[in-house]
C-alpha cells in the first residue's frame, strides 16, 4: 500500500522517500593513530599520512614534501617498525594504542548503555582505521542524529586536538543530512582525570620493592615556535602535572615536568626528557619512575621509547632502578573519568537516570527530543 502526504499543496508518494533511523545519541572517541601491521610498507604508510598533515607539520610543503619522501620516507619507516614490533600485543595481534581505544569504548558503552538503544559509543584514529568519515557515517547510519566527538588527547595543541576535529568536520562535509555536532575541549585540568593518573601511579608504585627518588611526568613534545604561535599546549602540561603533583603531596624536585619525542634540528618545549635523565643519571640518582599523562593509552612512545630506550639511557650512565608507569588505559578510573566528561559533554541531549532495582544507570533522552 502507497502512502501520499501533502507537503505544502503538492502530493508527495512517501514510498519514494529513502528510510530514515533517528533518535540515537553518538559518541566518537578519537586517539591519535597506529599501523595495522609491524611490517615496513604498512609502517610507510601510516608515517606518510601523519607526517603529511599540515597540522602536525606547520613547514612549507614545497620544502617539507622533498624532506618527506626523499629522506624520512625512505630511512624512518624501518626503525618505527621496529619499535612497534618490540612492543606489539601479539596475542591480539594489533599496537597497544589500539586496542585500549577499543576497551575505553566497549567499557564505556557498557557502563552507560549495555543495549546501546540510546546511546552509541564507538572509537576511531586520526591516521590510518577505523577512520574518523568511516565512523561518523556508520553512526549517522545507526540513527545517530546528535554527535559528541572526543579527541583523548588531555591537553589541547592544534597538532592533534584541531586535526582531529578538521578531519571530523571534512567528513561532515560530504554528508547531505548532517548530524548536530559537539567537540569535547581539553580535559587537562578535570579533577577526574588528574584522580585517574594519581591513582594509577599510587597502584603501580605500590607493585615495586624500592621507591623512586624522582618520578618525571614525560609529555610528547612540540616545537617551541607552535607555543609561540599561541598554541596552549605547554601550559596545559604544565597545569597537569602541578595538579598531579599537588594530588600525590610531592614536591617539585620529587615529581618533574619534561618533555620527549622530539625530532630535527630546531628547538622544542624542554626540558627534554632524555637529557633530563641522563642528567640525573649524572647527579648520582640511582632509582627513577616515568609516567606520561599526555596519553590516555599506552603507544609507541610510552612503551618503546620511554620503556626501552629511556630504561637503557638510565642504565647506562648509572642508574639502578628505573619503571615505567603506565597509563589510564582501561583502569577503572579511566572509565570513570570518560564518563564524566561524556556525560558533561550530552548535558542537554541526554542525562542518566537511575533505573529500577539498582540495575545501574539507563540513558534517557531529554524532553523534546
Amino acid at each position: 500500500m502507497r502512502t501520499v502526504n501533502e507537503v505544502d499543496g503538492a502530493a508527495v508518494d512517501m514510498a519514494d522517500h529513502p528510510p530514515v533511523k533517528l533518535d540515537r545519541l553518538g559518541v566518537l572517541l578519537v586517539n591519535l593513530g597506529t599501523p595495522e601491521s609491524t611490517d615496513v610498507p604498512t609502517v610507510r604508510r601510516y608515517l606518510r599520512e601523519f607526517l603529511s598533515d599540515p597540522r602536525v607539520i606547520e613547514v612549507n610543503p614545497w620544502l617539507w614534501k622533498p624532506i618527506l619522501y626523499g629522506i624520512i620516507l625512505t630511512t624512518r619507516p624501518p626503525k618505527t617498525a621496529e619499535a612497534y614490533r618490540q612492543i606489539w600485543m601479539e596475542e591480539h595481534d594489533e599496537s597497544p594504542l589500539r586496542h585500549y581505544t577499543r576497551l575505553q569504548a566497549e567499557l564505556l558503552q557498557e557502563r552507560m548503555d549495555p543495549n546501546g538503544e540510546t546511546l552509541m559509543i564507538d572509537w576511531a584514529m586520526r591516521y590510518g582505521v577505523p577512520r574518523i568519515g568511516d565512523r561518523l557515517e556508520a553512526m549517522t547510519e545507526a540513527g545517530c542524529d546528535k554527535i559528541v566527538i572526543v579527541p583523548l588527547y588531555p591537553q589541547y595543541s592544534a597538532s592533534t586536538t584541531a586535526s582531529v576535529n578538521d578531519a571530523a568536520f571534512d567528513a561532515l562535509k560530504t554528508l547531505r543530512w548532517q548530524p548536530a555536532v559537539r567537540t569535547a575541549p581539553a580535559f587537562h585540568d578535570d579533577e577526574s582525570y588528574v584522580e585517574a593518573v594519581a591513582a594509577g601511579i599510587e597502584r603501580h608504585l605500590k607493585t615495586l620493592d624500592w621507591e623512586p627518588e624522582v618520578i618525571l611526568a614525560s609529555f610528547h613534545g612540540l616545537p617551541k615556535r607552535y607555543f609561540l604561535a599561541g598554541d596552549p599546549y605547554h601550559c596545559h602540561c604544565a597545569k597537569t602535572a602541578r595538579m598531579v603533583r599537588e594530588r600525590l603531596g610531592l614536591t617539585k624536585d620529587q615529581f618533574r615536568l619534561t618533555f620527549q619525542s622530539r625530532f630535527g634540528t630546531e628547538e622544542w618545549l624542554q626540558p627534554y626528557t632524555d637529557k633530563t635523565i641522563e642528567a640525573l643519571a649524572e647527579e648520582g640518582v640511582k632509582k627513577i619512575a616515568v609516567v606520561c599523562p599526555g596519553f590516555v593509552a599506552d603507544c609507541v612512545e610510552t612503551l618503546e621509547e620511554i620503556g626501552i630506550q629511556a630504561r637503557e639511557t638510565f642504565e647506562e650512565g648509572g642508574g639502578t632502578h628505573f619503571t615505567t608507569i603506565p597509563c589510564i588505559n582501561a583502569d577503572v578510573e579511566a572509565i570513570d573519568m570518560l564518563e564524566a566528561l561524556v556525560i558533561r559533554e550530552l548535558s542537554g541531549w541526554w542525562k542518566p537516570a537511575e533505573a529500577e532495582a539498582n540495575e545501574g544507570t539507563q540513558p534517557v533522552r531529554m524532553a523534546g527530543e
